[in-house]
């Protein structure tokens, strides 16, 4: 796609040009979503209570969007990465041989934010924040197009939003009963 490689250009075209943003988008590429795992787990320990329930489901939804769906689709299908066969700013080292579409960390980041919108606004928000710039940093360091990261955050998103109204309906079954 034309759109595609324009688009990737102009993101991963300021990779090179200043050791601070190379940092950043390093960082947010890589180091980030430990981040907000961490930042997960803290909302946990501090008000468990409130909380189990949204972190339980936005992890299950996670895992099984990245690792069940998304690997479905990796197996169907090959996409080659940026760097593959074009010239590019690549910043971190990567695996050509993993595909790339969907975007695996955009399909598991963004069904979690979607999960922690559906219990806390302001937090969901935080994290699609913070997936949007996980997501933007691995453009900019040339391990994916910005296509992936289309697909797999409508993918996460989406899958999200339907986990979610199952969750619902599994904790109204077990009220009714």
């Amino acid at each position: 796609m034309v759109i595609d490689i324009y688009i990737f250009h102009i993101i991963n075209g300021f990779a090179g040009r200043w050791m601070t943003l190379d940092y950043l988008g390093i960082f947010f590429a890589r180091y980030f979503e430990y981040i907000l795992l961490l930042s997960l787990l803290i909302s946990l320990v501090a008000n468990f209570k409130k909380y189990w329930r949204m972190v339980i489901e936005a992890l299950i939804a996670s895992i099984f969007v990245r690792f069940i769906l998304a690997g479905v689709f990796y197996w169907l299908h090959f996409r080659a990465r940026p760097f593959v066969h074009n010239s590019v700013n690549l910043l971190i080292d990567y695996d050509a041989s993993k595909t790339s579409l969907p975007s695996g960390h955009a399909s598991f980041y963004f069904a979690l934010s979607t999960i922690i919108y559906a219990y806390n606004k302001r937090a969901g928000i935080l994290f699609y924040v913070g997936s949007f710039m996980i997501v933007l940093g691995r453009v900019f360091v040339g391990i994916h197009w910005p296509s992936d990261i289309l697909a797999g955050a409508i993918f996460g998103i989406l899958m999200g939003l339907v986990l979610n109204k199952l969750f619902k309906k599994i904790k109204l079954l077990k009220y009714e009963n």
